[in-house]
């Protein structure tokens, strides 16, 4: 009978152990609990580039996935190809104009869905290059999201001319080696 009274206590507190071990472990389903993984396990960029530019702007583009299943905000980009990044999106000022600003609120990307960064529309601008960017160059990027997690890619430089917005910044340097008065195309931007 001792035998038996033996082998039952070790077997209760073999059970007590595992569930002691159990307890301390982090639960396996912490997603159904309301956490979400970080923002930037959930953004994949498609089809990205950047204007190739001798000096001043540039602007880069692509298509930002969110496969996951919350919302996501972009809230800054940096790249070491300028020392001045912002978001901008493109909308149509009171004289019917279409103007470039920066986005202060960051890029939205509802979840399940894209974000298109192109010319004329939503994009990176590259503020002040600090070297040349030449066709075939590759030019690395870091997105920082709401959550401060951060995803970071790189995509090739491509020669373009496309849209001509002006930069509500106010100033009259233009993109394209940064001159004043004129409003010369680059990156399918102008200021």
């Amino acid at each position: 009978m001792h035998a038996r009274t033996t082998q039952t206590s070790l077997l209760a507190l073999s059970a007590a152990a595992l569930i002691a071990l159990t307890g301390c472990s982090a639960p396996a389903s912490d997603a159904s609990e309301g956490s979400a993984a970080p923002a930037a396990e959930n953004v994949t960029m498609e089809n990205g580039w950047v204007k190739a530019a001798e000096s001043g702007m540039s602007a880069a583009f692509g298509e930002l996935e969110n496969t996951g299943s919350d919302d996501i905000t972009v809230m800054s980009a940096s790249t070491e190809a300028s020392s001045a990044l912002e978001l901008h999106e493109t909308v149509e000022n009171e004289a019917g104009e279409m103007i470039m600003r920066e986005k202060t609120d960051g890029f939205t990307i509802a979840a399940g869905e894209s974000l298109s960064l192109e010319p004329g529309g939503n994009h990176l601008m590259l503020m002040d290059l600090t070297n040349p960017i030449q066709a075939g160059d590759e030019v690395t990027f870091t997105l920082t999201f709401s959550d401060d997690s951060t995803y970071e890619f790189t995509v090739p430089a491509k020669d373009y001319a496309g849209a001509n917005e002006n930069y509500e910044g106010g100033d009259d340097a233009h993109m394209d080696g940064m001159e004043t008065g004129d409003h010369t195309e680059m990156g399918g931007h102008s200021e």
